[in-house]
């Protein structure tokens, strides 16, 4: 059986990648993110995300499951509520979604 290649999250975006290409990915989706934020409503603007410390496991081996909840926290917090309805998006899907959403929080 072919085991599972470990994943990692990012802290920005929410998605998974593998080990060799989150090195990659990061840098470029935090331009993107930048760029994104910058063309916002100054309402909507957000802090730039802090990509979380490492956790160690008792072991000294860094704590894989721990860095993905971290990252995926820290994710979760770079989106906005709508006042409306309550639920989450990212601040450029908002604008569209506030045009159509209807229901009270």
């Amino acid at each position: 059986m072919n085991a599972a290649k470990p994943t990692v999250v990012c802290y920005i975006c929410g998605r998974e990648f593998g080990t060799m290409s989150i090195g990659i990915h990061e840098p470029q989706c935090l331009k993107k993110w930048r760029v994104e934020n910058d063309n916002l409503p100054p309402e909507l603007r957000r802090q730039e995300p802090r990509k979380p410390e490492v956790v160690y496991n008792d072991d000294g081996k860094v704590d894989r499951d721990a860095m993905a909840e971290a990252a995926w926290k820290t994710h979760l917090e770079t989106l906005v509520k709508c006042e409306k309805c309550g639920r989450t998006f990212f601040p450029d899907r908002l604008i569209v979604h506030q045009r159509a959403c209807q229901r009270e929080a």
